[in-house]
């Protein structure tokens, strides 16, 4: 069994609110040092197949369905063997 991490972020150009929000909060909160911040979410996919391939391909296909608008979202893959802990 394996993992699929993957992250899903704006891409270059695309408005944040939610990052530039978070930006300003941190900002009225004291935290002047705050230039920028960049909003992405997380899933942590647990597959039930038999090589590190499969599960990538897996994982595309999610992202590329589902997961992800590709105008808007660049997305990124980590495949990882059930063993090792989740981040």
């Amino acid at each position: 069994m394996y993992w699929a991490d993957i992250r899903v972020g704006f891409k270059k150009g695309v408005t944040d609110p939610e990052g530039a929000n978070t930006a300003k909060a941190l900002r009225l909160l004291g935290f002047e040092e705050v230039e920028e911040v960049k909003f992405s979410k997380f899933y942590s996919v647990k597959l039930k197949v038999e090589s590190e391939e499969r599960a990538r391909e897996l994982a595309e296909r999610m992202c590329e369905k589902l997961l992800s608008n590709p105008v808007i979202n660049f997305y990124e893959i980590t495949i990882r063997e059930e063993k090792e802990e989740v981040p």
